[in-house]
């Protein structure tokens, strides 16, 4: 731990946490930001909007421009996260390079403030902006959680039926919802070769969650804290907004719910149709858990 009153050395490999929507991310960034020397904070969504797409068309990204949505983006973080003070480092020109040196001084603030080292950022979107990530953070590591396709669908239709607002407009349909899993999966796959990425199974974190976060502590290079398992709770309490009511569920015991809401949500038809699209997907290898 840092000696007191001395401000912590911020890692230069933060971690960024990605997966498919309601796959377990919160659950899983709630774990790890129980540890005494990661800080973790709500989804940022920087890299979401940070270039205008699709970035082929896109005139703002040929000249170094950012989306114009980014700085509304960053403002509305700051003042969840409850410093906006912080806004006076958002740089006046919109420029892509300026605004990421920015993104990363709050960051490396908001990390000292807790008292830590390493940030840890999780907007699962971000699964779709690797490609920024790892250009703008070279040293980055890149946690993947992957959840069984019967069961995310599920949660995803399910979601989208109850918070239109917010989830509708993506998740209309149950086509919709087998599609964002399959592409999400694929796009996993094709990053796991490289050293900077790890995967995470959702069944194996809530079966065995201490061997899973032992294993994770491994790969960012920080020693397993037993509290982590014990104090996710609280943590969770502090990432999720108070406007995210689909999150509510991550302040309880960890445990298994897998297959109950696919049962409740869809006809025997659906749950059919569903399985047999699924099923056509070929889901990443997870490691082997730490005896």
């Amino acid at each position: 731990m840092t000696a007191l009153n001395t401000p912590p050395t911020i890692s230069s490999s933060p971690i960024f946490v990605v997966g498919c929507a309601r796959s377990g991310t919160t659950l899983l960034q709630s774990l790890l930001a129980s540890h005494p020397e990661i800080a973790s904070f709500p989804e940022s969504k920087f890299f979401v909007d940070l270039v205008r797409m699709p970035e082929e068309r896109s005139r703002r990204y040929q000249w170094g421009i950012v989306a114009p949505q980014l700085r509304s983006t960053l403002e509305a973080f700051l003042d969840e996260v409850e410093h906006p003070e912080l806004k006076r480092q958002l740089p006046r020109l919109p420029l892509i390079n300026l605004y990421v040196q920015s993104f990363k001084a709050i960051f490396a603030k908001l990390t000292q403030l807790q008292g830590k080292s390493i940030w840890l950022e999780k907007t699962p979107e971000h699964l779709h902006r690797l490609k920024y990530i790892e250009h703008y953070l070279p040293g980055a590591k890149i946690i993947h959680i992957v959840r069984s396709g019967t069961d995310v669908v599920a949660s995803l239709y399910d979601t989208a039926q109850r918070y239109p607002e917010h989830w509708g407009t993506t998740f209309k349909t149950v086509d919709s919802c087998i599609q964002r899993w399959t592409d999400d999966i694929a796009i996993t796959q094709r990053h796991l070769h490289k050293p900077n990425h790890t995967l995470v199974s959702y069944e194996q974190l809530v079966d065995n969650p201490t061997a899973e976060v032992k294993r994770l502590c491994q790969f960012v290079g920080v020693s397993f804290d037993a509290h982590m398992v014990d104090n996710y709770r609280n943590t969770s309490n502090q990432l999720v907004r108070s406007r995210e009511a689909w999150k509510a569920t991550n302040n309880r015991a960890i445990q298994n719910t897998n297959s109950q809401k696919f049962l409740s949500v869809f006809t025997p038809e659906q749950q059919a149709h569903i399985r047999q699209a699924v099923a056509q997907v070929d889901v990443p290898t997870l490691p082997a858990p730490v005896a």
